[in-house]
């Protein structure tokens, strides 16, 4: 299955937001986000699985095979899911856009300098130009045959 990345990022208003590694107590106010986002943010997508089913993907798979971390202020507002060479997600609370936070959980998943792609939708557009501003390149469009969603999506590829 591939997974879609967003990037929403922080109001410059707002709190200040500290990166931290997710624990387990995580996991469920992170599907939540992650349910939020999708739902707020690309209402194009279908609606697939139910919250429950979200909590169980996140806890079987993305705590059990990613570094997952989080932006933190007064409630969980973003994180970013990683492993060996891929970007899985990497979320921001709506109201939270546009100041910072994708970029620092970002920043943190390339610290390594490996090389790490990533799928995104391609009507993503706003999250296909901030990669692209963070030295993503693209690799690949497909027609969406081979995702969940059957939306036409993009693979991207970041290397230091």
């Amino acid at each position: 299955m591939r997974v879609r990345n967003f990037f929403f990022g922080s109001a410059p208003e707002g709190p200040l937001h500290a990166i931290r590694h997710a624990e387990a107590r995580d996991m469920e106010a992170v599907a939540r986000l992650f349910r939020a986002v999708r739902l707020a943010c690309l209402p194009y997508l279908p609606d697939l699985h139910t919250p429950e089913e979200d909590t169980c993907f996140f806890r079987d798979r993305v705590f059990a095979e990613c570094k997952v971390l989080l932006a933190e202020a007064e409630t969980v507002d973003g994180f970013i899911a990683f492993r060996d060479g891929w970007i899985d997600h990497l979320y921001v609370r709506p109201q939270c856009q546009r100041g910072g936070i994708g970029k620092r959980l970002l920043t943190r998943a390339t610290e390594s300098g490996s090389p790490l792609r990533l799928w995104v939708f391609q009507r993503n557009t706003a999250a296909i130009a901030f990669y692209q501003s963070q030295g993503f390149r693209e690799l690949e469009r497909t027609d969406g045959s081979s995702n969940e969603e059957r939306e036409p999506d993009m693979l991207m590829e970041w290397r230091a």
